[in-house]
């Protein structure tokens, strides 16, 4: 009986777990020398193409730009690397199956608990940061974050979950420097 008062507390757990998790995966040209990267600028023809509120993209630039400053790169009207965005979301379902209980056989008058199906929707996005070369024009590093969105209007928590997201990609720039890229 103990394990039917720690479920409620399990299943608040989860929730709150998977609504703070970032995803990230990162991509990079192994023959790049991401040492010479020392200065960076916004790519404007790529950010224009990002589908999202033009608040959130001075978000998530804002993000990167205290992230990237924060690594020791200056923002530069000559960079030695431009930087684009573009995003992504997608309503993510999930269904719950709620076929747990006690009794015995199979009769209508089954005693217990908690049966049906849950079905919750969340809106998930991703994030793409790329990197591009100033002198190539070539991609030489992509980080990717996918995370569950603030969809409401808490903007506090908005901006919040943005710049998470964006440390979390950041995190893995510049390759090397953290294991696992």
């Amino acid at each position: 009986m103990k394990i039917f008062k720690i479920l409620p507390l399990l299943a608040v757990l989860a929730i709150f777990t998977s609504c703070t998790t970032v995803r990230v995966v990162t991509d990079y040209d192994r023959e790049a020398n991401f040492n010479e990267y020392q200065s960076f600028a916004f790519f404007k023809p790529g950010i224009d193409k990002a589908e999202v509120s033009d608040l959130d993209k001075k978000r998530i630039l804002r993000a990167i730009d205290s992230e990237l400053s924060a690594k020791g790169m200056k923002k530069s009207e000559d960079p030695s690397i431009l930087v684009s965005i573009f995003t992504k979301e997608r309503e993510r379902v999930d269904v719950y199956n709620n076929n747990f209980g006690w009794g015995w056989g199979w009769n209508p008058w089954w005693y217990g608990g908690w049966y049906g199906n849950n079905v919750a929707t969340t809106t998930e996005g991703s994030l793409y940061i790329d990197f591009i070369d100033a002198k190539t024009n070539e991609l030489v590093w992509q980080g990717i974050g996918r995370a569950r969105l603030i969809t409401h209007s808490d903007i506090d928590k908005k901006e919040a979950r943005i710049r998470e997201i964006v440390r979390e990609i950041l995190s893995k720039y510049p390759p090397g420097a953290n294991s696992g890229n």
